[in-house]
């Protein structure tokens, strides 16, 4: 039986000033039909459906999530008291889908990924599945590098070891975080790495033994949850969540564990983790520029905009990321479009402006 597990706990700050802490990325309408979320959930279907969907987020979001996907089991919604990286989300969901389904198998999936076409993206999900299935491998996804992207962490496969379907299983040689440029240049011409999608699969005996072996803290810590109902979830977790390191599966397990293979997707994708991300996705322009909402460009070309609201009138200008909302404008170079993080967590710092992130 395939499990999928869906993280939806981010707050989104690069997608400021539209995202917010009430209303993350995951819960708007950005690009194509639905929200972020919805459209995780409609591309898994006829694959899964709701009964096997799990989604790990916080506290102050699963209300929304539980309005929003009506299908999936209430118990099936997963909040974390605070947040803990990835490493102890899918802790969580393993113990938890675990106990209802021992023999199981997860998928591991972010909840603001723009992918087409569905077809292709569940090819992979079932070859990649029942590879995990025969070898009891730890897998994650990668995606065809198409330019010398810094954005993204890489990953240099090794020694083929499968193939299902068409698709080739190579043992992993190594992970490497977010190159500069021209490392970024040599690893595209080698033909030899992806870029690191976060996408992962395996059976819950496999990732649990993993967690045992290398993450044995959270492993001991979390393994009631296994035996534990639902009902009596939310009062364990806040016990003990907070205790919790703060450590990615990538640095906790999958750098270290000996059996992790790597498949190349078949399907487009694109990780929105910035509002650079939506150059691809918004209609062009003659200028070049990208829009969706009331946006007016003079002599302006190469930007970025998007309107929530109120008319956005460029002149003159290139390069730029414009952004507003009713109660906020953001104006940045495209190339820092992964510094708005920080500029919202300089707002966080100031009283003043708490209403607004």
């Amino acid at each position: 039986m395939l499990h999928v597990v869906i993280m939806a706990g981010g707050r989104g700050e690069r997608f400021w000033p539209l995202s917010r802490t009430d209303l993350p990325k995951q819960f708007l309408n950005i690009v194509g039909h639905g929200t972020m979320l919805e459209q995780t959930v409609s591309r898994l279907k006829p694959m899964v459906d709701g009964s096997r969907i799990w989604v790990v987020t916080t506290v102050d979001q699963a209300p929304a999530i539980r309005k929003l996907l009506p299908r999936i089991p209430a118990s099936h919604i997963l909040p974390e008291p605070v947040g803990r990286n990835t490493a102890p989300c899918i802790a969580l969901a393993a113990y938890c889908v675990g106990r209802e389904d021992p023999d199981g198998e997860m998928v591991v999936l972010p909840a603001d990924h723009i992918i087409s076409p569905k077809r292709e993206f569940q090819k992979t999900i079932r070859a990649s599945s029942q590879i995990a299935h025969q070898t009891g491998s730890l897998i994650t996804i990668g995606i065809k590098p198409t330019f010398p992207a810094t954005g993204y962490g890489y990953i240099r496969r090794g020694k083929k070891v499968a193939e299902s379907a068409g698709y080739s299983f190579y043992r992993v040689s190594r992970f490497v975080e977010k190159p500069d440029q021209n490392r970024a240049r040599r690893f595209l011409k080698s033909g030899l790495f992806t870029w690191n999608s976060g996408m992962f699969i395996w059976s819950v005996e496999a990732i649990v033994e993993a967690l045992h072996q290398h993450l044995p803290g959270i492993a001991t810590a979390l393994q009631p949850l296994g035996k534990l109902p639902p009902g009596k979830r939310r009062a364990f977790l806040k016990r003990v969540y907070p205790e919790l390191p703060n450590i990615s599966i990538d640095y906790g397990i999958m750098e270290k564990d000996r059996n992790v293979l790597v498949t190349a997707a078949s399907f487009n994708w694109n990780d929105l983790g910035s509002w650079e991300a939506l150059a691809n996705h918004l209609p062009e322009d003659a200028d070049h520029n990208r829009r969706r909402g009331d946006v007016v460009s003079l002599d302006s070309t190469d930007c970025i905009c998007f309107s929530a609201g109120p008319l956005i009138g460029l002149v003159g200008v290139s390069n730029l990321i414009v952004v507003a909302t009713e109660d906020a404008i953001l104006v940045c170079p495209r190339e820092k479009a992964q510094e708005v993080k920080k500029l919202v967590q300089a707002l966080r710092r100031k009283n003043k402006y708490q209403g607004l992130v």
